[in-house]
């Protein structure tokens, strides 16, 4: 086949027709792109193994944890698994697990009857899945636990949608961002009591609600391609979560970055009991109403 030289374009300017690739119509305007996030991220949130199917956290002993859906064990199960479901060994930092003779579980789809499960901190956990149930090691300030998700929780199957403020342009700044020399490291608290060192390459600067604030962000790893900011404002406790909220951002470019609070959503805590959320640390603690992004009703 032999294709025409002139594109679609030069075609309807020789017609007498001239069209730019993409008019103003075609682009998709700040609401849209709001609307379209929001989605995505409530379908994060309902998805099978999202922050709804959350039902449990055992922190292990060291030594035998048993689990299964009977009350004498240590990590107890939902009545989907089997009375007698397995045992996790705790040893020195290994979590080795051990099913009873014809348990049906999988980790990543294979069965198995005993594998050593690596911690979320590995950057690639073991999920073992039991019917409608996943469990994965978790490690947070030197512990151990089982995190276990359901698919079936009642959470999931009663949740009514996120709400939302308004959208609002006013909302969506434009700041400064002031670099550190070299990236310093912020403490990080988190609803546990603990603490950990995240790494700020620097602070964004903007003026909101007549006031000069600022905001530092942390990576949430070194190949982080997006800045975290995790923040409170006066509308904590009182409509929005009130533990704070989480603000993902692109990186810095020109000395300025881009913070779209219309993208301000909840963190898992306020999903489920048995999340880990940090906290925002006592600089990103803003004295103005952000009236902006995710609602929430629950006020800790």
């Amino acid at each position: 086949m032999i294709r025409s030289c002139r594109s679609p374009a030069a075609l309807l300017i020789a017609a007498g027709t001239i069209v730019t690739p993409t008019t103003r119509a075609d682009a998709p305007s700040h609401a849209d792109d709001i609307q379209a996030w929001r989605a995505r991220r409530e379908a994060r949130l309902k998805a099978d193994g999202g922050w709804l199917t959350v039902a449990g956290l055992f922190w292990l002993k060291e030594g035998a944890n048993r689990f299964g859906s009977g009350k004498d064990n240590e990590v107890v199960l939902p009545s989907s698994a089997p009375a007698r479901a397995g045992v996790f060994e705790f040893q020195a930092g290994k979590v080795r697990l051990r099913l009873e003779a014809g348990v049906p579980a999988t980790i990543e789809g294979k069965p198995v009857t005993t594998a050593e499960m690596r911690p979320d901190t590995s950057g690639s956990p073991d999920l073992l899945a039991l019917g409608p149930l996943t469990m994965h090691v978790i490690e947070r300030g030197g512990r151990f636990g089982i995190r276990l998700k359901d698919n079936d929780s009642p959470a999931r199957k009663t949740f009514k949608g996120l709400e939302w403020f308004p959208i609002s342009e006013a909302y969506r700044v434009t700041a400064r961002f002031v670099p550190y020399d070299p990236p310093r490291k912020i403490t990080i608290p988190n609803v546990l009591g603990d603490a950990s060192e995240m790494t700020s390459t620097g602070y964004a600067t903007f003026t909101l609600g007549g006031k000069e604030l600022r905001l530092d962000p942390v990576l949430e790893d070194a190949d982080s391609e997006e800045l975290f900011f995790i923040f409170r404002d006066e509308t904590s406790g009182k409509g929005t979560y009130g533990g704070g909220r989480f603000l993902y951002t692109e990186k810095p470019k020109d000395g300025s970055v881009v913070l779209d609070f219309n993208k301000a959503y909840s963190p898992p805590c306020a999903f489920t009991q048995y999340a880990t959320c940090p906290l925002p640390p006592r600089q990103n603690r803003l004295g103005v109403r952000i009236e902006a992004g995710e609602k929430s009703d629950i006020a800790h």
